[in-house]
């Protein structure tokens, strides 16, 4: 079992429309990343209003892309990860299928 000190953290999130985006840092407590077709940052919310908490750096709480290489039982092993934009969404940049 991954204990959330074990968690990968979002290193990056280039996406700087997102809420919890504060200078190219992830402000969420933790992040989903995933569906059946996309690696999708369903974290993402577009918003004027700035959330997240000060002084903490995202972790990667869930990942549904089960295709993933770093990705073992719907959790994520990578070591940590970035977002970036993709159309009018955020994505995991660093999934990389098996």
């Amino acid at each position: 079992m991954t204990t959330a000190m074990e968690m990968p953290r979002v290193q990056e999130c280039v996406v700087a429309a997102c809420a919890y985006n504060q200078g190219g840092d992830c402000h969420a407590f933790a992040i989903t990343i995933g569906s059946m077709d996309h690696a999708h940052c369903h974290t993402f919310v577009e918003s004027p209003v700035r959330g997240g908490v000060d002084g903490l750096t995202a972790q990667v709480g869930a990942c549904q892309r089960s295709d993933c290489r770093h990705n073992e039982q719907l959790e994520c092993h990578a070591s940590s990860i970035r977002v970036g934009p993709d159309n009018d969404m955020a994505d995991c940049m660093t999934y990389a299928g098996r």
